[in-house]
Parts: structure tokens; C-alpha cells; sequence
């Protein structure tokens, strides 16, 4: 069954709206993985506008499902993770200006350096994703960087979803069987929720991982998080 990973994300960012613990992003991540979590996402960015690096930090030792760090492999980045040690870097090319992350990596042009920035990640014992867009020359190229998965950039299936879902998710089940050629793992996210998430699931080959957090946290509004991680459980169920 493909894991559900919750980004926890939203959470920081009500809380730093008003200043002090309130909710605690801790408390919630460890609510998450008791409520069904198969693991934690984070996203720190350099302006610490949501996940600040000292949550990372004060994470690691607490959670008992996979630990998940995405972003852009810039020094303070890299520093972070090879010290928290999670069990995932997920590489995003997202630039500090950017509201969310908007592309994936374009592995022809940036080869180089992602094969140096997986290196280091990987020798130190951490599982290495790269973000991309759902393009088989793409894929191929991520194959050779070393990394261990690639995790589709799921914004364009999600726009695409209601006006026409075969069509929405064609370039992505072409990617997948790409990425098994390659022998890479494969997770994604990005606009995923209950509406189109099982249509996605059901139908990618070989999807490991996905990461929620805007849609799942918006849900958990209305519904409660135990109620909302069970409903997306569910929709990763029975395939």
C-alpha cells in the first residue's frame, strides 16, 4: 500500500502567525503518526516563514515513522539535514522568493551538481528523492544523479483532474513505468486530496509515497485530523 506522508507545514505557519506554541507543531506531528501517518514531511525554507530548522532538529528525536526533509539543497539546507539525519531528502528546486514549489528539477541542465548533492546525502546514510515534472527524459536523466526515488510534481494532474482525469494522468503513468525502467522509486505530491487522490493511486505503478499537507490540514478543519488522516488512509486502501 503506498505510504501516506503528512507535511506538517500549515501547522507551522498558524502557529507563527501569532507567535508562541500555539499549536504545537510537535504535539502534531506526533497526533499525526498515532492518528495513522506513515510519516512526517517537513519543508524548511530559508526565511522560516512555516517549519522553522530548529523544529527539524526537535523532530528528529521524537517521531517514530519515516522523517521526510524536502527543499532546496542550499548549504544551510544541507547542513540541516546531514545533521538531523532523516531517513529521506527529498531535493526541491524551489527558489527563496517562491510561495510553494512551483517546478521540478530539470535533471539534463543541473546533472552535475545534483550527482555531488546526492553523494553527500547518500554516503551519510539518507534515502535521496528529486522533484520533478512528470517527463521521461527527465526520469531518465534522474537515474543517473544517483538518487534512490523521484517524487511527480502532481500540480498539473490535480488542475487537470475534473475536466478530464485519462488525460490529466497520462504523462504520469508514462513517467512511472519510466522510473521502474530505471529501477528508481517513486513518490509524489502536490495539490493531492480526497477528490483525486485515489484516481492517482489506483492507477500509478509503483507509487511508494505520497506527501499531503495544504489539502490535508485544510480538510482537517472541518473533519479533525484523526478523522481526516483516516480518510486519506482510505483512499490509499485495497491497491
Amino acid at each position: 500500500m503506498t505510504k501516506l506522508s503528512v507535511n506538517i507545514n500549515k501547522i507551522a505557519t498558524i502557529r507563527n502567525a501569532r507567535g508562541g506554541n500555539m499549536p504545537d507543531v510537535l504535539k502534531a506531528a506526533i497526533d499525526c503518526e498515532k492518528f495513522g501517518a506513515q510519516g512526517i514531511t517537513v519543508h524548511p525554507r530559508p526565511d522560516e516563514r512555516h517549519i522553522r530548522y530548529q523544529d527539524a532538529r526537535d523532530l528528529k528525536p521524537l517521531l517514530t515513522t519515516e522523517f521526510n526533509i524536502e527543499g532546496n539543497p542550499i548549504d544551510s539546507f544541507t547542513d540541516l539535514v546531514l545533521e538531523v539525519m532523516p531517513a529521506q531528502v527529498t531535493l526541491v528546486p524551489d527558489a527563496a522568493d517562491v510561495l510553494t514549489s512551483n517546478a521540478g528539477w530539470d535533471t539534463i541542465t543541473h546533472k552535475k551538481y545534483l550527482q555531488q548533492i546526492c553523494k553527500r546525502f547518500k554516503d551519510a546514510g539518507i534515502r535521496v528523492s528529486i522533484f520533478v515534472d512528470p517527463v521521461e527524459e527527465i526520469i531518465k536523466h534522474a537515474a543517473d544523479t544517483g538518487c534512490d526515488r523521484v517524487e511527480l510534481y502532481t500540480e498539473a494532474y490535480a488542475s487537470g483532474y475534473h475536466k478530464n482525469r485519462e488525460q490529466a494522468i497520462e504523462p504520469y503513468y508514462k513517467a512511472a513505468q519510466q522510473a521502474l525502467k530505471c529501477g528508481l522509486g517513486l513518490n509524489a505530491g502536490h495539490d493531492l486530496n480526497l477528490d483525486n487522490l485515489r484516481y492517482f493511486a489506483q492507477t500509478i505503478p509503483g507509487l511508494l509515497e505520497v506527501s499531503i499537507g495544504h489539502a490535508l490540514i485544510c480538510d482537517a478543519i472541518y473533519l479533525g485530523l484523526e478523522n481526516t488522516i483516516a480518510a486519506y488512509r482510505r483512499e490509499l486502501s485495497d491497491f
